[in-house]
């Protein structure tokens, strides 16, 4: 039999805030988990990890390489050439996310279908209320 996991709630009165919204906040949006995804693999170049992540605006990425470093996720290291070379890798401590979003991305095709099922259900016995 599979257990379950106790989480403590944030927020509550005996359990303060424990700093996971903060963190979420970073690695929650979908940008920073694709440029991590991507780094896991090695050290990329600005248009390589552009040219990987499908979708993704020069401005968007820019901003997202930028927050994974000030976080300490990511190193950015320039190179004196003409023109400047720069280039990203996971920090010590990027890298130990990456276990953490292989499970999350397990789990998602793992769950794919049947999240797609019952939305579906969902959005028939509930007309009305149409959540996109």
């Amino acid at each position: 039999m599979e257990v379950t996991p106790v989480l403590e709630p944030c927020g509550e009165s005996d359990h303060p805030d424990c700093g996971i919204r903060d963190v979420l906040d970073r690695i929650g949006d979908k940008w920073s988990v694709l440029v991590i995804v991507e780094l896991a693999s090695g050290v990329r170049r600005f248009r390589e990890l552009q040219r990987a992540i499908e979708g993704i605006s020069q401005r968007m990425l820019t901003l997202t390489v930028r927050r994974l470093e000030r976080d300490g996720l990511v190193k950015r290291t320039v190179y004196a050439t003409v023109p400047a070379q720069v280039t990203y890798q996971l920090t010590e401590r990027g890298s130990s996310l990456t276990l953490l979003v292989k499970q999350l991305a397990d789990w998602s095709l793992e769950h794919k279908d049947s999240i797609g099922a019952s939305r579906e259900l969902y959005d028939l016995q509930n007309p009305d209320q149409q959540i996109r």
